[in-house]
């Protein structure tokens, strides 16, 4: 099943999964959580106690949630996942293309997109090997 995963600091990346419940819940380190905030027929899979297990914020969900840790987005057949078709692969690598910084304000926490090394330096994260040029090829 192609999916499209979405780690806290990191641009997001396609994956073959095989969809088995010890492949999810490895991806995202625990019990999963299904929500389904589109109506295009994609669910996103995220860890069910991310936020209790103190994860890091990854990334703001629409107005009204931030999710914690790392998440995928994979589509929804009619009994079970599947791939996502190539247009909401394309629509969610866009939606999700920058990791964000959270910050407290005010008003609540809000997030600020930002690039990987940027998320790095804020988080206090060592470099990674592979440059953020590599990975845009």
């Amino acid at each position: 099943m192609r999916v499209l995963i979405v780690e806290p600091g990191q641009y997001p990346r396609e994956a073959d999964i095989d969809g088995s419940l010890d492949t999810l819940q490895h991806i995202v380190g625990g019990l999963i959580e299904t929500l389904y905030p589109w109506e295009d027929r994609a669910v996103l899979i995220c860890n069910d106690e991310g936020k209790l297990m103190g994860l890091p914020l990854n990334r703001s969900l629409e107005d009204y949630d931030i999710i914690a840790g790392t998440f995928f987005i994979c589509g929804l057949g009619d009994e079970d996942f599947c791939s996502l078709t190539e247009a909401q692969m394309e629509h969610y690598k866009s939606k999700y293309r920058m990791p964000e910084l959270f910050f407290k304000t005010p008003d609540g926490v809000k997030g600020k997109p930002c690039s990987p090394s940027v998320y790095r330096l804020f988080m206090g994260q060592p470099e990674r090997q592979r440059s953020e040029a590599e990975h845009e090829r």
